[in-house]
């Protein structure tokens, strides 16, 4: 299920099978972990749309961690709203909390270094 182009993840093997595409696809994801009795989480989720519209070369997956336990645990999920940025299967980076700034500018910046990334990549044969 998508809002935006924020793909909601309701099993772990949606989830095992979005991050594999993105894997697969050389993409990076940025992960909205999320509750649904988090207040926070309601303010900020607009703010996390509006980025996967604005950056539609990045993987914008959400996980509700009552939902799926297993995956939060898995990413050492501790606080709601946590975003977390993934690239090859590997944290790259994170945002802990409903700081609409902070998730802004790194979503802007991996976004760019990703970009230059495969700009410098030589081309395959």
């Amino acid at each position: 299920m998508a809002e935006g182009n924020v793909f909601a993840c309701h099993s772990t093997e949606a989830w095992r099978s979005k991050l594999q595409e993105a894997i697969d696809t050389k993409r990076l994801v940025a992960v909205d972990f999320t509750a649904t009795w988090c207040g926070p989480c309601r303010v900020i989720g607009p703010v996390f749309v509006e980025l996967s519209k604005k950056f539609p070369e990045i993987f914008f997956l959400k996980v509700d961690v009552d939902e799926l336990r297993d995956v939060a645990q898995e990413w050492d999920v501790e606080a709601m709203p946590t975003f977390i940025f993934i690239k090859d299967g590997k944290a790259v980076d994170k945002v802990v909390g409903a700081k609409k700034d902070d998730l802004e500018r790194k979503v802007a910046a991996l976004a760019a270094a990703a970009t230059t990334t495969e700009a410098t990549l030589p081309a395959q044969a």
